[in-house]
């Protein structure tokens, strides 16, 4: 069964010629209203560009030279030793769920939504940072380019990110 986290995780993943309309699909079983309106105009939008448009949007906005980094240990301590240690930990607890980081880092925002879905008690480390990890990410995509669709779905992110901080 997909969860919320699942479906936002699927919208930070490089855009395949079936992501649209799984996206589609993931948007209207979406429980959470905040999150569904966030998410629902991502794909909205991005449904707009067409693929190519969509690919260049992503390469653009999480890839080459992102306008946010989608790592949340990176965005909180850059590369520094406290960043690999989160890394190793994020690896341990990822693989220990069977999450596959698709090529990822551990602590991009694709295998950490899927770990959250699916961990009965996250990792504290995560819990404790991911909220203002998106903060900053979200704060950084505003300046660099605020009508970016990713927008929404940072968004929908960050609704999810309050139960789990508040877990804490």
């Amino acid at each position: 069964m997909m969860t919320d986290l699942d479906a936002l995780a699927a919208g930070f993943r490089y855009p395949g010629p079936e992501s649209l309309e799984f996206l589609r699909s993931a948007a209207g079983s979406v429980e959470d209203s905040s999150i569904r309106r966030h998410f629902g105009r991502f794909v909205d939008v991005i449904g707009s560009l067409g693929q190519e448009g969509w690919e260049e949007l992503h390469t653009r906005t999480l890839d080459l030279s992102p306008l946010f980094v989608p790592y949340v240990g990176y965005v909180i301590w850059e590369d520094s030793y406290q960043r690999g240690a989160f890394l190793a930990d994020m690896q341990r607890v990822e693989k220990e769920a069977g999450i596959d980081p698709l090529g990822e880092l551990s602590d991009h925002l694709d295998p950490v939504l899927r770990y959250l879905a699916v961990a009965s008690e996250p990792l504290p480390g995560l819990v404790e940072i991911f909220p203002n990890a998106l903060d900053r990410m979200v704060k950084a995509l505003a300046k660099a380019e605020p009508d970016n669709p990713y927008r929404f779905l940072l968004e929908a992110t960050r609704a999810v990110s309050m139960p789990v901080g508040g877990a804490a």
